[in-house]
């Protein structure tokens, strides 16, 4: 479904340039559930806006299906946005109009497409919860029920591709694994593929797997694997939970260097330089060794 290769995406302003994403690799497949993590000014929010066709990518390989995001028109990126691409914003502000109710919040989207189809507006609606509340206007509806109806406009166009920037940023705990469920509920039974981005590493047990971003670019993976593979002997942890287990991943670009994160070697002390050893099964990334000095 997506497809980013030596993603380059530059700011400039008369006085300065800013490299947002300096070469970032990526790939999600169709019908996968991720989430994409990283501090702030981490270029995971150009990365959205980019797949999300809201900004243009500076250089490298960016495609979406059949769309190259690179090269695509004016016309082609509104007919992009218009029938292959749902968008979710962390701020309300720019999901509803606030004179309008939650139905017919849904149903805008659709006007501008040409044709209203009231009976699937509805049905969004009852899958994100809000069967008895659609007739309401925003003001009657809580924070966390102006967010589920944000995840209805952005369905309504029927995407291939749903994009979330930050969810569940400003809703508590509760109303965050309930948007959660919705957004897993909507992946497994319409095989949506869905996009997450956020900074909240607790959503890592709740996506199939989990992209940290770091300077602009890709650096560690993880992977979810079967979720008692190392959990006691009655497949529950401690708290009585199905333990998830995830394998983590680093990125090795097309020469074959690896970008290790950070934190991993520090905790081994390794600054500069390592020492790297192949037994035929496995690579070992240690300290290197000091260099004794030759004996007179």
């Amino acid at each position: 479904m997506i497809h980013c290769e030596g993603l380059v995406k530059i700011f400039k302003t008369k006085d300065i340039e800013v490299v947002a994403l300096q070469g970032l690799n990526l790939t999600v497949e169709d019908g996968e559930m991720m989430a994409i993590i990283g501090n702030s000014g981490s270029g995971k929010s150009t990365l959205l806006n980019i797949l999300g066709g809201l900004d243009h990518p500076s250089a490298g390989t960016v495609t979406v299906g059949e769309w190259n995001l690179l090269k695509v028109n004016d016309r082609e990126l509104v007919e992009y946005k218009r029938n292959t691409v749902g968008f979710i914003w962390q701020n309300n502000a720019r999901n509803l109009l606030p004179y309008l109710t939650a139905l017919e919040n849904v149903e805008m989207p659709m006007m501008l497409n040409g044709k209203v189809d009231r009976a699937y507006a509805k049905q969004l609606l009852e899958w994100v919860g809000l069967k008895d509340r659609m007739h309401n206007r925003l003001q009657q509806l809580s924070g966390g029920e102006q967010q589920r109806v944000a995840i209805a406009i952005g369905l309504s166009n029927r995407p291939k591709l749903l994009l979330a920037d930050e969810p569940t940023g400003s809703v508590d705990t509760r109303t965050s694994d309930q948007i959660m469920d919705i957004f897993r509920r909507i992946n497994r039974e319409i095989g949506l593929t869905i996009v997450i981005v956020t900074h909240d590493l607790t959503l890592a047990s709740k996506v199939d797997r989990v992209v940290a971003i770091r300077d602009g670019l890709t650096s560690t993976e993880f992977v979810k694997r079967n979720p008692g593979l190392d959990s006691t002997e009655d497949g529950f942890n401690r708290q009585g939970g199905l333990q998830e287990v995830h394998e983590a991943f680093v990125v090795v670009d097309r020469v074959g260097r690896l970008q290790v994160p950070k934190e991993y070697l520090e905790a081994l002390g390794i600054g500069g330089r390592a020492s790297m050893e192949f037994d035929g099964g496995k690579i070992v990334i240690t300290p290197p060794k000091p260099i004794k000095e030759e004996e007179s």
